[in-house]
């Protein structure tokens, strides 16, 4: 096996000003449980010696009626080398019994998303697809979502040297 990534903490500053924002409008967005949250992160990890996904964590219980959808910050970035991207999806059990999957499919994590000024902060939006009238609760500190290493090529004629710098939808504000 090639050992290519890291797995880190966020800042707790950083982690304070994302939960903040990300529950500003509930009971939840304020600093001190962010603090608390914090407090209990997880690094992810293999569930066994032949898994190829990391488990990601989530930091608070969460309740899913079909249809509703949560952000989930990680507190979790990764440094990885260039050549390599971290993709994103549900567990395997999450979207096979309830429909659980990732807003926006698949997340894919660049190398270079690691040195951005939100310090690579992991966010995973998961939204509840069921048809059958299922709830999808968890509780904080169980695995949502899984991470992969992928391998990538790119063109002979590839010649991009721009340099990333922000999260969602950085890539089309790149820096010189």
């Amino acid at each position: 096996m090639n050992r290519i990534a890291e797995f880190a903490f966020i800042s707790e500053e950083r982690w304070i000003k994302d939960w903040v924002d990300t529950f500003k409008s509930t009971d939840m967005g304020n600093e001190s449980c962010a603090r608390e949250a914090f407090a209990s992160l997880k690094l992810p990890v293999r569930a066994t010696k032949g898994s190829a996904g990391y488990d990601f964590y989530t930091p608070f219980d969460i309740s899913l009626e079909p249809g509703e959808s949560v952000k989930i910050p990680t507190g979790i970035r990764c440094k990885m080398d260039l050549g390599y991207v971290l993709l994103i999806v549900p567990r395997s059990s999450l979207g096979f019994k309830y429909g659980l999957m990732l807003a926006n499919t698949v997340g894919v994590i660049d190398s270079d998303y690691y040195d951005s000024d939100n310090e690579g902060h992991i966010f995973i939006k998961m939204i509840n697809t069921n048809t059958e009238g299922k709830t999808v609760k968890l509780k904080k500190g169980e695995a949502v979502a899984q991470g992969i290493f992928v391998a990538y090529g790119i063109t002979m004629d590839d010649n991009s040297t721009d340099k990333r710098n922000g999260g969602f939808g950085s890539t089309n504000e790149k820096q010189n």
